[in-house]
C-alpha cells in the first residue's frame, strides 16, 4: 500500500502548533490587553445579538427607553436563552478544540474531525427513535458515550492523531460518513419520531427556555476547569512523548483524561444546540495566530480560556451574520452550524495550504499493493464481473416493493405485458440504469483520481467534486423547479468543474501535493455540503425528505432523460481515459519517471482530473451524492486485476456498477415499501472497507 501517513515524530510543515510552546515567555501586559479586548468584543457581540430577532423589539426597547411587559417576555423567553446557549456552546467547543489539538499535536484535531459530533448526534437520534424522551442531563450523558466511542475509534485509527493531518482527516471523515449514514437512515425511516432533528443536526441556537443552558452550564464549567488543571501537563506533553516521559509525565493517562474532558465539553455543546461544526477547529487556530503578537499564549492555562473566548466570538458572530443578512426568521429556519461550517471549511483549507507532504508520501505509488495477474486470470475476472453486473441488473428489475418474474420482464420487453407490470417496470428500469451507470462513472473517476494523487484512499467525494456538482444541481432545482434534464446536467457539470479548478488551484504550491489535495478537498466538500443544507433549509425548511434524499444519494423517481447524461459521459470519457492508461501507470509511480519518458506531467494530471470531475458531476446530477464508490471499486479492481490501468479501468467500472446497483436494489427491497437511499447502503458497505485500509496502513506504519 502506498505510504499515506507522516512520521509521527515529525511536526507537519507549516503547522501553527509550535514544537515547544511552554518555552515562550508570558508578557502579562499584552495578555491583559488581549483579554480585555476579547471580553469587550464578546460584550459588544452579545449586545448586538440581543437586538436581533423575529419581533420588532430593538435596541431602544432593550435599553429600557420604551420597554414594556412584552419586551421583557421576548427577552426572557427567546433572545436571552439563545444568547446564553451561544456563549455556552462557544466556550465548550473552543476549550475542547484546544485540548484535542494539543493532545494529538495536530492542528486539525477538533470535535468535528475526530467524529465526536457525529457519534453524539447518532446517539441522541437513536434515543428519539426508540421513544426515549430524556431530560437534558441524561441526553447529554448519552451523547457523551456516543462521542467518546467515536473519538476513541478515530484516534486509534490515526495513531492518536500524531501520524499527520491527512490521516486524521481521512479517519475522521470515514467514521463521520458512516455515523451520519446511520443517523440519516434513522431519520428517514422514523420521520415522525425525529421531526426537527435535521435542522438540529446542523447546530441551531434556537431555545425554548433556559433549562438546557442551566443544566449543562455546570458540566461545561467542570470540563473547562479540568482542562485548566491539566494545562501544565499539556505543556510538558507538547515537548514530545519521550521528553515528557523523561520528565515524569504519565503520557497515556494524560491523553486519556484530556480526551474525556474534551469529549465531555463537545457533547455538552451538542446537548444544548446540536452539532455546531468547526468551532473547535477555528477557535484554537485564531488564538495560536494571536500568539505571534502576544507571546505565551501557547501555555495551556492561557490557550484554553482564550480559545473559549474565541469560540464565543465565532458562534455569536456567525449567528449575528446569519440574521443580519437573511433576516430574523432565518435565525429560526437556518441552523447556525451551517455558517460556522462554512467558516471552518475556509480555515481547514488555509491550514491545508500550509501543509507539505513528506518526501515518502509524494513518491508513493498506489500500485504497490497490486499483485501481478496473468492474462487468463484477468479475463476470468472481467467475465465474472460482467456476468455479475448483468445478474444485478436483472435482480434490480425483478426486486422491489412488487416482486416480478423473469417472464414478466421478457413480456415487457416484447410489449406484451399487462398494465400493472408495465407500470412497475416503466418506473423501475430508469432506476436500475441510473444505479449501473452512476456506479461505473464514479468508479472510473475514482481510478483516475487515485492514479493522479498516488493515494489509494483518495476518491472524487473526498476531493469535493461531488459536493460542487450537488451545489449546482440543487441550486438550479430550487430556483427553477421545472428545469429540464439538460440544463440541470450542464449546471452540475459546470459547478463540478469550477469546484475542481478551485481545489486544484489551492492545492498547487510548487507542485501538486497528494495530502494537500485531500485536505483542501475535504474542506471544500464540507463547505459544499453546508451550502446545500443552507439552500434547502432556507428555501424549503419543512421538506426534510428532499434534503436527506439528495444528500444521501437515491435513484428514486429517476427518468430515462435524467440518466442519459451519465451514459453520454461514459461513452465519451472511458475511451479517452483508456487511451491514457500508459500515462496513468507512469503517474502512479512518481513525478520523475513520467518526465523522463516524455509525459507532460501537469497537462496529463489536469486532463485526467477534468475527465474525473465531469464523470462525477454527471453521476451526481442523476443520483445525488454517493460516496465511497470511487474508493472501493478501484481498490478492489487493482487487487483482482493487477496494477496496470488498462486492466483496472474496465474492472473498476463493472465493480462500481455492481456495487451501486446492488445497494439500490437492497435499499428499495429490504424494508419495502419504505426505501433506503442507495448512498446510505454504499456508505455502510464502503466505510468498513475504508477503515480496514486505514487500519492496515496503521499496522504497516507501526511495524515498518
Amino acid at each position: 500500500m502506498s505510504q499515506v501517513v507522516a512520521d509521527p515524530r515529525v511536526e507537519p510543515a507549516g503547522s501553527p502548533v509550535p514544537p515547544a510552546p511552554a518555552q515562550a515567555p508570558v508578557r502579562p501586559v499584552r495578555v491583559g490587553a488581549l483579554a480585555a479586548g476579547s471580553i469587550a468584543a464578546v460584550v459588544v457581540l452579545a449586545a448586538v445579538h440581543l437586538t436581533q430577532g423575529t419581533s420588532d423589539v430593538g435596541a431602544l426597547e432593550l435599553l429600557g427607553l420604551r420597554a414594556d411587559e412584552e419586551t421583557w417576555r421576548i427577552l426572557a423567553a427567546s433572545r436571552l436563552p439563545r444568547l446564553l446557549a451561544g456563549l455556552l456552546v462557544g466556550i465548550a467547543l473552543g476549550a475542547a478544540g484546544a485540548t484535542l489539538q494539543s493532545l494529538a499535536r495536530n492542528p486539525l484535531a477538533a470535535p468535528d474531525t475526530i467524529a465526536v459530533n457525529a457519534g453524539a448526534h447518532l446517539a441522541v437520534v437513536a434515543a428519539a427513535v426508540f421513544g426515549l424522551s430524556l431530560p437534558v442531563l441524561l441526553s447529554g450523558g448519552l451523547a457523551f458515550l456516543g462521542g467518546l466511542a467515536a473519538a476513541a475509534f478515530v484516534l486509534m485509527l490515526s495513531t492518536g492523531g500524531a501520524s499527520g493531518p491527512s490521516r486524521l482527516i481521512l479517519a475522521g471523515t470515514a467514521t463521520t460518513f458512516a455515523l451520519n449514514a446511520f443517523t440519516v437512515l434513522l431519520m428517514l425511516l422514523f420521520q415522525n419520531e425525529t421531526v426537527g432533528f435535521y435542522a438540529w443536526g446542523n447546530g441551531t441556537l434556537v431555545q425554548g427556555d433556559l433549562r438546557a443552558v442551566a443544566q449543562m452550564a455546570p458540566v461545561v464549567a467542570l470540563g473547562v476547569a479540568g482542562c485548566l488543571i491539566l494545562g501544565h501537563r499539556l505543556d510538558i506533553l507538547a515537548l514530545g512523548d519521550d521528553t515528557a516521559t523523561v520528565l515524569g509525565l504519565h503520557v497515556r493517562r494524560t491523553r486519556l483524561i484530556g480526551t474525556v474532558l474534551a469529549v465531555l465539553l463537545a457533547t455538552a455543546a451538542v446537548a444544548v444546540a446540536g452539532p455546531i461544526g468547526f468551532v473547535g477547529l477555528c477557535a484554537p487556530v485564531i488564538v495560536r495566530l494571536a500568539g505571534r503578537v502576544v507571546p505565551g499564549l501557547h501555555r495551556h492555562r492561557l490557550l484554553v480560556p482564550f480559545s473559549a473566548l474565541a469560540g464565543v466570538v465565532v458562534v455569536i458572530g456567525s449567528d449575528i451574520l446569519l440574521r443580519a443578512f437573511m433576516g430574523g426568521q432565518a435565525g429560526v429556519d437556518v441552523p447556525t452550524g451551517v455558517v460556522t461550517s462554512m467558516f471552518g471549511a475556509a480555515v481547514l483549507v488555509w491550514l491545508a495550504r500550509r501543509h507539505r507532504d513528506p518526501a515518502a508520501t509524494r513518491s508513493a505509488s498506489t500500485t504497490a499493493i497490486a499483485r501481478a495477474r496473468s492474462p487468463l486470470f484477468f479475463r476470468s475476472v472481467l467475465a465474472v464481473s460482467a456476468v455479475s453486473v448483468v445478474a444485478a441488473a436483472v435482480l434490480g428489475m425483478l426486486a422491489g416493493d412488487t416482486w416480478l418474474l423473469t417472464g414478466d420482464v421478457v413480456n415487457w420487453l416484447g410489449g406484451r405485458a399487462g398494465p400493472a407490470v408495465t407500470y412497475v417496470l416503466d418506473q423501475r428500469y430508469p432506476r436500475v440504469a441510473a444505479a449501473l451507470l452512476a456506479g461505473a462513472a464514479l468508479a472510473v473517476a475514482g481510478t483516475a483520481v487515485q492514479a493522479v494523487c498516488r493515494n489509494p484512499l483518495a476518491e472524487p467525494g473526498i476531493l469535493g467534486v461531488t459536493a460542487g456538482a450537488g451545489v449546482g444541481a440543487i441550486t438550479v432545482l430550487t430556483v427553477f423547479p421545472m428545469v429540464g434534464v439538460l440544463a440541470m446536467s450542464v449546471t452540475a457539470g459546470s459547478a463540478a468543474l469550477l469546484t475542481f479548478a478551485l481545489v486544484y488551484g489551492l492545492a498547487w504550491r510548487g507542485g501538486l501535493s497528494s495530502d494537500r489535495l485531500i485536505l483542501i478537498g475535504v474542506g471544500v466538500f464540507t463547505a459544499g455540503t453546508a451550502v446545500i443544507t443552507f439552500i434547502i433549509i432556507a428555501t424549503d425548511p419543512w421538506n426534510t425528505g428532499k434534503a436527506l434524499t439528495w444528500l444521501s444519494g437515491s435513484t428514486y423517481g429517476r427518468t430515462a432523460a435524467q440518466v442519459s447524461p451519465v451514459l453520454i459521459a461514459l461513452l465519451v470519457f472511458i475511451p479517452v481515459l483508456a487511451g491514457q492508461t500508459r500515462k496513468l501507470d507512469l503517474l502512479a509511480i512518481d513525478d520523475d519517471t513520467p518526465r523522463v519518458l516524455g509525459v507532460r506531467l501537469e497537462r496529463t494530471r489536469l486532463f485526467t482530473l477534468t475527465a474525473a470531475a465531469l464523470l462525477t458531476s454527471a453521476a451526481v446530477s442523476a443520483v445525488g451524492i454517493i460516496g465511497f464508490v470511487g474508493l472501493v471499486a478501484p481498490h478492489v479492481a487493482r487487487a483482482l486485476a493487477g496494477g496496470r490501468h488498462a486492466r483496472v479501468l474496465p474492472v473498476a467500472a463493472l465493480l462500481g456498477a455492481l456495487l451501486v446497483s446492488l445497494a439500490d436494489t437492497l435499499g428499495r427491497t429490504v424494508i419495502a415499501p419504505a426505501q433506503i437511499p442507495a448512498g446510505l447502503v454504499v456508505a455502510m458497505i464502503g466505510t468498513p472497507y475504508f477503515i480496514w485500509l486505514l487500519w492496515r496502513s496503521r499496522v504497516r506504519t507501526i511495524g515498518g
